[in-house]
């Protein structure tokens, strides 16, 4: 009934719930089983209660730890770009600069802006992931030639790239992809810069399975020991890399990413010391 004291009998459940029966009065041992399934009833929604309150304050601990750590590298990853070109800016604005130091300061400026524009683009990208907005648009892609795109604009001579013209088409979202790679890419040149066998290339290559092209980026860098692999994944890690310029998302976005194409992204020992990200892209059915 609508209203509970319509009922033959009720038992309380808690202080917002009641079991009402209608119908033959119950007997005493009959009502002591309903008011025994009142009891195990009042267990499931206290049990549900604690678990969606638990649910709510991991959700807010996250969110104030992400904030926390935005907060910390925003203060050092985004002001130093900033500072760097306000630096520049003030130097040209001087009056008479010498040509010499004129191009120094321009290209200084020009850098810091790229490393802010990256930052920027990643933090939008870890946003879209994080808010399922990622929406892939799939067709078959040649490696050969949307790969370059995303290493564009990195050093002469940090890229060693060696995917060639008999790849085979994959199927996925190229634009995303090349986001995918760029990411991974950059990462690898950055931590490059460390340890003895600092200054080394990067190669960028492909791999050929049956059902996949690997892309693989391999770096000479310090590695990253096994057990901290899928912690590298996670935003604002940046782990045992101390170089500047990152607020540790570009391995976050890329398996983000990565998980929203359905690609299998993973890390590997480079034989001889340094990091090898494996990016398994389908295979288009067409083949090539």
């Amino acid at each position: 009934p609508a209203d509970p004291g319509q009922g033959d009998a009720q038992v309380a459940v808690d202080d917002t719930h009641v079991i009402v029966l209608r119908g033959t009065p119950l007997q005493a041992r009959d009502r002591r089983v309903l008011e025994a399934f009142a009891v195990q009833t009042s267990l499931v929604l206290e049990h549900r209660r604690l678990r969606d309150q638990a649910d709510r304050a991991l959700a807010l601990e996250r969110a104030e730890q992400t904030s926390t750590a935005l907060l910390r590298a925003v203060s050092h990853d985004l002001r130093t770009p900033l500072a760097t070109m306000r630096a520049a800016l003030d130097g040209l604005l001087v009056g008479r600069v010498p040509e010499e130091d004129r191009k120094e300061l321009v290209e200084s400026a020009a850098t810091s802006a790229d490393q802010l524009e990256a930052l920027i683009d990643n933090l939008l990208d870890l946003s879209r992931v994080e808010a399922g907005l990622v929406h892939p648009a799939m067709r078959d892609v040649s490696l050969e030639e949307s790969l370059p795109l995303a290493v564009a604009g990195l050093p002469p001579g940090s890229i060693a790239f060696d995917v060639g013209e008999d790849t085979p088409l994959v199927r996925t979202d190229s634009g995303l992809l090349e986001r995918i790679v760029a990411n991974l890419v950059s990462n690898a040149v950055r931590v490059s810069r460390q340890g003895p066998n600092a200054g080394e290339p990067v190669r960028v290559l492909a791999h050929e399975t049956p059902e996949t092209v690997e892309v693989m980026i391999v770096d000479r860098g310090p590695g990253v020991p096994e057990e901290q692999r899928d912690r590298m994944f996670e935003p604002f890690q940046r782990l045992d890399d101390t170089s500047a310029g990152g607020l540790g998302l570009g391995l976050a976005v890329a398996k983000g990413l990565s998980e929203a194409l359905g690609i299998r992204l993973s890390a590997e020992d480079t034989p001889g010391g340094g990091l090898t990200m494996v990016v398994a892209v389908p295979r288009a059915r067409s083949g090539r």
